[in-house]
């Protein structure tokens, strides 16, 4: 969970971009046993909520009356800023949930045309995946506290919602396996690495379910095929640019050069400067 200090915020939304769209809070709550939240009189942000396991139930409006609506895995939840809420986890099966706060009028607009869209607050979606994919985005930037970080998390957001309108209550059809979730989430956003928990409470699986089904149906373990996407973005440069392979490895997602060439010579061989020689 990752909070933007108040003054940042305020700083923020004085400032072209973040002035439209700012998220000021992001993270991720797995199996999040008795967790909730009740704000009679609405949250101060725009929320977003993405269940990608388990399930709970959400209450929201003035007018809503006593009945809840249940959220299962696969759904969305997008709340108005000063709309009454509450919501809460499954007693039995607690929900994973990806969620953030903003502000802006991008974010308010965004919002309205997806309850609007679906009718209520809860969001039934195709595949909740790339989603989850873009608050993960979200907070990684958010996690850099630079101006540039808020940027990208702004944009990552602003995809967020809009693929939630887009995509909300959208006809059922086959929906992606959890390898073929994680699989898009890799290729999206290599070269950057992201842990094989978090990858699993993504698409809702264990961790070890999840390397037994890429072994099954990949032939190799997650950390494994995001290595051979980095070492393939790594030929890629090598071969159509004339970076120095210390900045080929890096924007290959290596920080350690020496690493990099050891990683590079270990799976292909013959050390980045031999293999770019080979050309000419």
């Amino acid at each position: 969970m990752l909070v933007t200090p108040r003054s940042a915020v305020r700083a923020s939304l004085s400032l072209p971009v973040t002035g439209r769209l700012l998220v000021t809070e992001a993270g991720v709550f797995p199996h999040a046993s008795r967790h909730g939240r009740s704000r009679p009189g609405g949250a101060e942000q725009h929320i977003l909520l993405v269940c990608t396991d388990g399930a709970g139930w959400c209450r929201a409006g003035a007018g809503a009356g006593a009945g809840a609506e249940p959220v299962r895995r696969g759904d969305a939840v997008l709340l108005l800023a000063g709309a009454p809420h509450e919501y809460g986890a499954d007693a039995d099966a607690p929900w994973t949930l990806w969620w953030f706060h903003v502000l802006g009028t991008d974010a308010a607009e965004l919002v309205r045309a997806g309850l609007t869209t679906a009718g209520g607050p809860v969001i039934h979606l195709r595949d909740a995946a790339p989603v989850a994919s873009l608050v993960s985005q979200v907070i990684d930037s958010l996690d850099s506290g630079t101006r540039a970080g808020d940027l990208l998390a702004s944009g990552a957001a602003f995809h967020a919602l809009t693929h939630v309108v887009a995509t909300g209550r959208r006809a059922p059809g086959p929906a992606p396996s959890p390898v073929e979730r994680a699989l898009a989430h890799l290729r999206t956003t290599s070269p950057r690495r992201t842990s094989v928990a978090s990858l699993a409470a993504m698409v809702g699986l264990s961790t070890s379910r999840l390397g037994a089904l890429f072994r099954e149906h990949v032939g190799v373990s997650p950390m494994t095929y995001q290595s051979q996407l980095r070492m393939a973005r790594a030929r890629e440069l090598l071969d159509s640019t004339e970076l120095p392979v210390a900045s080929v490895g890096a924007a290959s997602g290596y920080d350690d050069p020496l690493y990099f060439s050891r990683q590079f010579t270990r799976t292909h061989g013959v050390a980045p400067s031999a293999y770019r020689a080979r050309q000419t």
